[in-house]
């Protein structure tokens, strides 16, 4: 598997930052070849046609998901290379899972139409740096890909 970690962050080195670079340490440690791209709103996503898994995330500010990853599913080429693409969401957030589910993930959904979602996670602030959490996330995608390529 080849898969893109695309994500946005405020503050490099951050808590989110930190998570994806543990995603992509546990995903390369079940084979899969990783690389990681920072989200511009306005940016050329080409290179996605490259990846046989997108793995979008992002943390949440001001009870939107950050406003970069959302801009570039709204005006760049994005949504056109995540066609027929598989898709991981995670999103880092302090607010309760539940509200999460109603209010933030819906948020990115809405702009993936034409995509399968293998795995979806709400990452509270304890557990970003939660090896068996994140372990549990990767599995969970790994596995829900090998199951989509066996189709």
């Amino acid at each position: 598997m080849k898969a893109l970690i695309l994500f946005d962050s405020r503050t490099s080195g951050g808590s989110t930052e930190q998570l994806i670079d543990a995603i992509g340490q546990e995903l390369a440690a079940t084979g899969a070849i990783v690389e990681k791209a920072k989200c511009k709103s306005r940016g050329d996503y080409s290179f996605v046609a490259d990846f046989d898994v997108v793995i979008m995330g992002a943390p949440i500010y001001y009870l939107m998901v950050s406003s970069e990853l959302l801009g570039a599913l709204l005006q760049s080429n994005l949504k056109q290379f995540l066609q027929g693409k598989k898709v991981a969401l995670f999103l880092t957030c302090g607010s309760p899972e539940l509200m999460a589910n109603i209010l933030y993930l819906p948020q990115l959904k809405l702009n993936l139409a034409g995509t399968t979602t293998l795995a979806e996670k709400i990452f509270a602030p304890d557990q970003t740096s939660n090896p068996d959490v994140i372990k549990n996330y990767v599995m969970e995608l790994v596995d829900a890909y090998k199951k989509a390529e066996a189709k």
